[in-house]
């Protein structure tokens, strides 16, 4: 049996991994591939980078350091967790029983099947307004969503950018609007440039080109952005926690108290690792067994 098991191999589940090597819990890390920090072209906001990285380059930093402490780590995909007083963690290359999991498999990033989104990611097309707001300072930006998500991404641009447009893509808004933030929903047709984004081209819209058109007037479906941000729903590890039996919220968030704790069958402790519950940050989930009169697991 393990001791703890670290599902994700990303910055938090490494910095994890390294704490539970040096504690002498013999990690064994799950890794899935590089994910979301893929699409990150240029990393200059990060302790320690004298010089700017890749995403593809720091994780492979990361990789590479935990194997020198002698961390365990295993390329295979999570099928699910199952078990009781201990867990199981079903994967394509088998089941593997822990008394400690760690989920930090962080936010799945979910990208609108519009052409040219795929295309500019990594030259103008982004996933992370903390991240890279400060490219467009005085540059006017694009978020495509219509969550809370899009509202938070949104706020981050609007201190640096020179404009902030959220594009539903033809859905209903499910955020509060802002006085400052502008809101577009029709439909998108795609997103264009040259080597970098230049704007978004809308779907036309025939009853308004025949109104501008009877006035003489001509329709304009292209709006100039330097920057397109994708903040389109949630997911990743609250995927697995509801498994487990733990309490989300009816957005699918994981409900927790002040302290952040939150509970399934075993007792749960959880850190946020963002100002913002669980949205945009890779969420550390520390769980254990939990009996009154029972010594607690490894992690304490």
């Amino acid at each position: 049996m393990e001791k703890v098991i670290i599902i994700g191999a990303g910055p938090a589940g490494i910095s994890a991994a390294l704490y539970a090597v040096r504690g002498n819990l013999d990690p064994l890390v799950i890794n899935n591939g590089i994910g979301a920090l893929e699409k990150a072209e240029k990393i200059e906001n990060y302790y320690g980078l004298e010089h700017p990285l890749s995403g593809q380059e720091l994780y492979d930093t990361g990789i590479a350091q935990a194997k020198a402490l002698g961390v365990r780590i295993l390329d295979a995909q999570v099928l699910g967790v199952g078990g009781f007083d201990t867990f199981v963690v079903k994967t394509t290359e088998g089941e593997f029983e822990t008394q400690s999991l760690i989920l930090a498999t962080g936010s799945k990033r979910a990208a609108p099947k519009i052409p040219g989104v795929k295309e500019f990611e990594g030259r103008g097309v982004s996933y992370c307004a903390i991240c890279d707001a400060f490219f467009y300072r005085g540059k006017d930006v694009a978020v495509l969503g219509n969550g809370d998500f899009a509202m938070h991404e949104a706020k981050e641009l609007s201190n640096t950018a020179s404009t902030v447009t959220i594009y539903t893509n033809g859905e209903e808004p499910k955020f509060t609007p802002e006085e400052n933030i502008s809101v577009n929903t029709m439909k998108i047709q795609s997103v264009e440039g040259d080597d970098l984004v230049s704007g978004i081209r809308l779907e036309p819209d025939v009853q308004a080109e025949e109104i501008k058109a009877g006035a003489g007037q001509q329709a304009n479906d292209f709006c100039p952005a330097e920057g397109v941000f994708i903040a389109m729903g949630t997911a990743g590890s609250t995927e697995i926690a509801r498994q487990m039996g733990a309490e989300l919220t009816e957005k699918g968030r994981q409900s927790a108290e002040a302290e952040m704790k939150i509970y399934t069958p075993h007792r749960v402790i959880q850190e946020k690792c963002d100002n913002v519950a669980f949205d945009n940050a890779p969420v550390r989930i520390y769980e254990r067994p939990y009996h009154p009169n029972q010594p607690t697991s490894p992690l304490g």
